[in-house]
């Protein structure tokens, strides 16, 4: 090739940009451009996180509206507290058991929003939050319930709240936090304080106090309170039975499935104990079935249900026409039982009130009560119900005695008052004296024991209260009527959501 086709040559690749040269500065030119861009986007998304940082860990953010229901706004801060409070109850409620639901509650109220929640078609989080939602549209309701007909909490309602915040900052310091404000965002969520968790206590409080008066309001007839019991239908009658157990099962593996075999075994004891019963006399039924039951190397059993709480031969117990004697016997799983009717209680009863003094006997290192430590307990229930006969013999001198002596917290600030007790709600003696014939002012030593307690009661009848199928009733009645009147008064607001809520959680 000719010096001037070279030279031609070049000229034209210079010009077409298909040089060497050109396209080596083509390049580095790019490679600039590009390194230029890459420049501009990290800086830029580094600015943008940064940004998001700032912002999240601002206090603006969490001050910003989340949610709001008719003109009350609450904040980010306060939507992350009923969020995660309805997800700490739950969570304390159940314990270990939330597994159960599908609830993994290892890591708190990070990752709810990443589990699915059976009880709607979303997550955890959107059930929690949902529950969030509505305790603030009823708490709403209820403080401008409360604000309209001039309910507010009084001085002692009020310090009760102050009282469950007086060691708030050395718990947190126990619990390695820096403050109470650290502590509450770790439980609740960025942007909780101790004075935000401390005024929800409050609108909760009054909120409770409002829908209180309300639901007091409501009042119902001897007749409706009839009707309504009536439509129970059995379901809040007490049924009491005796019953043998025979389980079927392979006596050397009691984990493994039962045969047929086995389940013929045991409807065979079954039979026994109930051909036992059946050819004994006697109109002590519970003891007839106990004797029957130890002649096949087993127990009977006594219990007294509700008719909603019967798990075995409910259909049966609760028959009409069952009387007191009659027996069946009836499989359930792997076990069947031998069952004898006792009695049917409609509580058509009229509940008590007692006034009580406890005396505990003192338990020994084995936790158990001697001989000893009982006579001792009696011996000082005696001193103070002789105490009392030696006064003015009044109630209120009785009261007085309760509050001084009685180691029963559960009434010794009211003076040993228990109103409206239904039958089975004290221990056996407690029990049998309250619904004893008596007259006001009666008293009586009885001796109670429990699974925390051993020890005597010095006993005061007060008098008779309500039947108690009418509270059952009333109960019922005031629950759901409460539940009406609540959807009613909630119904009126509207609700939205703010630019906060995206923050929540």
């Amino acid at each position: 090739m000719s010096a001037s086709t070279e030279r031609k040559n070049r000229q034209a690749a210079r010009e077409a940009g298909t040089d060497k040269k050109m396209l080596a500065l083509e390049k580095e030119a790019k490679e600039k451009a590009r390194s230029k861009r890459r420049w501009t986007i990290g800086t830029v998304a580094v600015v943008v996180l940064i940004a998001l940082v700032l912002l999240l860990n601002s206090p603006l953010v969490y001050r910003s509206t989340a949610y709001s229901v008719g003109d009350r706004k609450y904040s980010t801060a306060e939507v992350n507290y009923y969020y995660a409070n309805q997800y700490l109850t739950f969570a304390n409620q159940y314990g270990s058991y939330a597994s159960m639901f599908g609830l993994d509650t290892s890591n708190g109220i990070k990752g709810l929003d990443k589990q699915d929640c059976p009880f709607t078609e979303g997550s955890w989080k959107d059930y929690f939050l949902d529950a969030a939602k509505n305790m603030m549209l009823q708490n709403t309701a209820l403080l401008d319930y409360a604000a309209a007909n001039g309910i507010t909490l009084d001085e002692s309602e009020t310090a009760a709240v102050e009282t469950a915040f007086s060691g708030i900052d050395e718990a947190a310091k126990s619990y390695g936090y820096g403050s109470a404000d650290k502590m509450m965002a770790a439980n609740y969520g960025t942007g909780v304080t101790v004075k935000l968790v401390r005024g929800a206590y409050l609108d909760s409080a009054l909120a409770s106090k409002a829908l209180e008066a309300a639901t007091d309001s409501f009042t119902y007839t001897d007749a409706q309170l009839e009707e309504a019991y009536a439509g129970f239908n059995g379901e809040r009658d007490s049924f009491t039975f005796s019953y043998v157990q025979v389980e079927a099962h392979d006596h050397d593996n009691a984990e493994a499935e039962a045969t047929e075999e086995q389940h013929a075994e045991a409807d065979k004891t079954a039979a026994a104990v109930r051909e036992a019963y059946e050819a004994a006399g006697g109109e002590d039924f519970a003891a007839r079935l106990s004797a029957a039951a130890e002649a096949s190397g087993l127990t009977a059993e006594e219990q007294t249900l509700s008719g909603s709480g019967l798990y075995f031969a409910k259909e049966w117990l609760m028959d009409a026409s069952r009387k007191a004697g009659d027996v069946t016997v009836e499989e359930n799983g792997d076990h069947v039982y031998v069952v004898v009717f006792l009695s049917r209680d409609d509580n058509h009863y009229r509940t008590a009130s007692v006034r009580h003094i406890l005396v505990k006997a003192e338990a020994g290192e084995d936790g158990t009560y001697s001989d000893e430590a009982k006579a001792a307990a009696k011996a000082r229930a005696e001193e103070i119900l002789a105490e009392y006969e030696a006064g003015a013999r009044t109630e209120e001198s009785f009261a007085a005695l309760a509050e001084q002596y009685s180691e029963d917290t559960g009434s010794n600030t009211n003076g040993g008052l228990y109103e409206n007790i239904a039958k089975g709600q004290m221990v056996k003696e407690f029990n049998d004296f309250c619904f004893a014939p008596h007259s006001k002012g009666d008293t009586a030593i009885v001796y109670g024991e429990s699974g925390s307690y051993a020890g005597y009661h010095v006993m005061y009848y007060v008098g008779e209260g309500e039947l108690y199928s009418n509270t059952l009733a009333e109960q019922s009645l005031r629950s759901a009527d409460a539940e009406s009147w609540l959807s009613e008064l909630t119904g009126s607001y509207t609700t939205g959501e703010g630019f906060g809520m995206k923050f929540v959680g």
